[in-house]
């Protein structure tokens, strides 16, 4: 899975363009990130923490504490997507090693946005971050084309209860799009209190019938 998430491992292959090759420790975290990022998606988590431990094994060759921390970050943001906002233990116990885009990331994730410097995170993330109201918030997210951090960016716009009906419903659309199990199921179950709380037995039947099929409660073609 390609990802243009802030920490996707992409500047650990700054220096691959040029001769020599970049050596295979970089290449296997890059590559065990993408594939943790996958099946933790896709809901498998036994293969994706095992992905993630190799991942930490690569990393741990090189003695690279920060390249360690910005593996955590990415693990946690990947977490955020299907609303998961569990401490980012990992990083924690390495902040004080992180590189200063890592700690802007971790800032973001946390939701402390105040005076944070967006020239430091992803640019997709810029105008979120800038937003002068939630009307202009919910429509930066929207604006976000890469599939993962629209979703954490509607993560965390849901977090702190700005998240518009059109949001979350575009984090369904796009969870489900991508085939993401466990995003998907975290957000079905949002729209599925919203409509319990509205009284819309219609849109309730409808979403537990999604949430039915994907957990395998109805199982498809019956």
């Amino acid at each position: 899975m390609k990802s243009t998430l802030a920490l996707s491992f992409a500047l650990l292959l700054a220096a691959c363009s040029s001769a020599p090759p970049p050596a295979d420790w970089k290449m296997n975290a890059v590559s065990l990130i993408e594939h943790f990022q996958a099946r933790w998606l896709e809901g498998d988590g036994k293969t994706a923490d095992l992905a993630l431990d190799k991942a930490r094994g690569e990393i741990a060759k090189t003695g690279r504490l920060d390249l360690l921390a910005r593996a955590e970050l990415a693990a946690c943001g990947t977490r955020a997507a299907a609303l998961d906002f569990a401490a980012c233990d990992g990083y924690e116990k390495l902040a004080n090693e992180a590189a200063a885009n890592d700690i802007a990331y971790a800032r973001f994730l946390a939701g402390d946005w105040r005076g944070l410097d967006t020239k430091l995170l992803p640019k997709h993330y810029a105008d979120l971050v800038g937003a002068k109201d939630n009307a202009a918030a919910n429509r930066a997210v929207d604006e976000i084309k890469d599939p993962l951090p629209r979703l954490i960016a509607a993560a965390l716009l849901f977090k702190t209860s700005r998240a518009e009906p059109a949001t979350l419903a575009g984090a369904v659309e796009t969870a489900s799009e991508r085939g993401w199990r466990r995003p998907l199921l975290a957000w079905l179950n949002v729209e599925l209190k919203r409509a319990q709380a509205a009284g819309d037995s219609g849109a309730v039947a409808h979403l537990q019938r999604r949430i039915d099929l994907i957990t395998g409660a109805t199982p498809a073609g019956k």
